[in-house]
């Protein structure tokens, strides 16, 4: 039997439970055996708006995973240069021992045809839709394997824990505490 291996990619600035309940939902729902939650090391869609360093993303997001069964990070876009394109990112990944599953937002599906390479996206991985309640989105064209599965509507957003944090506001309970930790240690979203 081929390895399930589900991908999770996102800025992760900084990671959330949104985050962390996609990324255990659809590892359940899917059967996956391992879930990788991989920063982007250069997000060329969101070039200006990333506040914390690649390093420090991956650390958020290496505590986030850390006592969750089959879920974990990847450096594997962090140790490319140059910017982060799903395709380069599901090739390096490939094996033959491996099926892939691109886990998406509704909003980041419904992106996908800004992608770079999106056409040679296509055989390399079953895109899995991960839709909060009113949400959905449908493949991009002819031939994309696309499931979709449905988990709670968590209303937390990376830029609403950047927001609170400058303005001095509580984030406990929208990210693991660790990261919660790890972000106050690191002055990170403040605006001094």
């Amino acid at each position: 039997m081929p390895e399930r291996l589900g991908i999770l990619g996102g800025t992760f600035d900084p990671v959330h439970i949104g985050h962390v309940v996609a990324a255990i939902d659809v590892r359940a729902a899917c059967g996956l055996d391992r879930v990788l939650m991989v920063p982007a090391g250069d997000p060329w869609q969101k070039r200006g708006l990333v506040v914390a360093a690649p390093e420090q993303r991956a650390v958020m997001v290496d505590i986030a995973c850390r006592d969750l069964t089959g879920v974990e990070l990847s450096r594997v876009e962090l140790e490319r240069d140059g910017p982060s394109v799903t395709a380069d990112t599901l090739e390096s990944l490939t094996a033959p021992d491996r099926e892939l599953f691109l886990l998406l937002g509704a909003d980041a599906a419904a992106n996908m045809p800004t992608w770079r390479r999106l056409e040679e996206t296509r055989p390399l991985a079953t895109v899995v839709v991960v839709e909060r309640a009113g949400e959905h989105a449908d493949p991009p064209g002819p031939g994309w394997q696309f499931e979709h599965v449905t988990i709670p509507r968590l209303d937390v957003s990376s830029s609403d824990i950047r927001a609170r944090v400058a303005e001095g506001r509580a984030i406990d309970g929208l990210t693991p505490p660790g990261v919660v930790r790890f972000i106050a240690r690191e002055h990170l979203y403040t605006l001094a």
